[in-house]
């Protein structure tokens, strides 16, 4: 759900008390409380648009995405393919001079409580960039980088949840319990590099995939990030597409 790990999900436990509490006056013609909560619905319609912005922006641009109109079509496909190179990139390096770091990249699930504590940045994924975050002892080395749903790195030194998963290895660090801990909440892709061995580890889901190589972890964030090539444009889109251009060009 695009409100899951966000307030959103307090606001609308909020509107079905609203609404219970609604149903209920009504019931027992408590006539003062049924005014009372009528108001706050008849003016909350506004806030609703106002505080689920972000959830409506995110369903528009999936709408937008949709094969339908077009999609992000085969530009998806290459700029995708440069994303994972561009990870694949920092990952070498900080791996084999034991960089610790600590990636998260969104998927579905909403990160904004968690974007909240760190420190913007709303920068293009180079590996260059990602490589200076995490450089010991600079400002913004500690913490998890968060990579949003386009592929732009949100913020950094942000926090994530800790793990208390008792089949989390003993020898693994804050990081690795930071990055279970995010997948067992979110649906989120997260990349640790261990600062003690350089090993690779992806989770998701509650799981972690531990030590990877780079063929394995390549294949992983491929299968993760990178669409299928569109070979065909499909009559609709491309009877859409005219129409769009048309429309453009009055």
């Amino acid at each position: 759900m695009l409100i899951r790990g966000t307030k959103a999900v307090q606001l609308a436990k909020g509107i079905v008390l609203i609404f219970l509490v609604r149903i209920v006056a009504g019931f027992m013609q408590l006539h003062a409380v049924t005014w009372i909560v009528d108001q706050i619905v008849s003016w909350s319609v506004v806030g609703i648009i106002v505080i689920f912005q972000p959830e409506i922006r995110r369903g528009l641009e999936r709408l937008g995405r949709m094969p339908l109109f077009g999609g992000r079509g085969n530009n998806a496909h290459d700029e995708s393919i440069k994303f994972v190179k561009e990870l694949d990139k920092a990952i070498q390096y900080m791996s084999k001079r034991r960089i610790g770091a600590l990636i998260t990249i969104q998927k579905e699930t909403g990160l904004e409580d968690y974007i909240e504590t760190g420190i913007k940045l709303d920068a293009d994924v180079t590996g260059e960039l990602l490589i200076n975050i995490f450089i010991p002892n600079t400002p913004l080395h500690d913490g998890a980088v968060i990579i949003d749903r386009n592929h732009r790195i949100a913020v950094a030194a942000a926090y994530l949840p800790l793990s208390d998963n008792k089949m989390v290895p003993k020898r693994l660090g804050t990081r690795h319990r930071a990055a279970v801990g995010i997948s067992e909440v979110t649906d989120a892709v997260t990349i640790v590099v261990s600062e003690e061995t350089g090993g690779v580890t992806i989770t998701r889901n509650g799981r972690f995939l531990l030590d990877m190589t780079r063929d394995e972890y390549m294949k992983y964030l491929t299968s993760e990030f990178v669409p299928k090539k569109e070979k065909n444009t499909k009559w609709y889109q491309k009877i859409f597409n005219k129409i769009w251009k048309w429309g453009a060009g009055r």
